[in-house]
């Protein structure tokens, strides 16, 4: 779903190699202190992302508007978005990458966020990606892997902040958490013209 107030791609079908920038959980409502870090902006910039993908929980369409500026986006609602946001992102979308099927879900509404991502899409994606919990992982379940960003701006009971950097060529699914305790340090990541650490 897609609106000229919240800036989403409605294209959902893209050849590979690709790569894609994952984020949630940013939680920055209007009047906020605060802000996806320029850190951030600056890694997703030279990692080369082709797409971001905002996993719920950004509050504010400002915020969407903000990961828009850096690639094409695509988005899902969270729990606690906005009304507006609430009404105008799915709760799920799914999009396709080389042949490969990916799925996109905030994660509320179960025992856990992970449990959601596995009922839903397990066996049925090739990657699913979910937030919520605020807890970074990369795991494969029933042939299906698994990618949780963690948090840019509330690490909550982790011990770092996170976003995820996925990379989809030939040779398959590349995901890699990048943890960070102060987003300045993600400066020393380093990456080769075609986006590869």
């Amino acid at each position: 779903m897609s609106s000229r107030l919240v800036p989403t791609t409605a294209k959902r079908v893209f050849d590979a190699p690709f790569k894609i920038g994952v984020i949630s959980d940013t939680h920055i409502y209007a009047g906020s202190k605060r802000e996806i870090a320029p850190g951030v902006k600056r890694l997703f910039q030279r990692a080369g992302i082709d797409i971001i993908v905002h996993l719920g929980d950004a509050n504010t369409r400002s915020v969407l508007q903000e990961v828009a500026e850096i690639a094409p986006l695509i988005a899902v609602t969270g729990n606690n978005d906005d009304d507006e946001l609430q009404y105008t992102l799915p709760q799920t979308t799914r999009f396709t990458v080389g042949g490969k099927i990916f799925a996109a879900v905030h994660g509320h509404g179960g025992r856990s966020a992970r449990d959601v991502a596995i009922e839903r899409w397990a066996g049925k994606a090739d990657c699913v990606l979910f937030g919520h919990s605020h807890l970074p992982l990369i795991e494969r379940v029933q042939g299906t892997l698994l990618v949780n960003p963690g948090s840019p701006t509330d690490r909550r009971w982790h011990p770092h902040f996170g976003v995820a950097v996925i990379t989809v060529d030939s040779s398959g699914i590349h995901p890699e958490l990048m943890l960070f305790d102060d987003p300045n340090h993600l400066d020393s990541i380093r990456f080769d013209q075609e986006g590869t650490r």
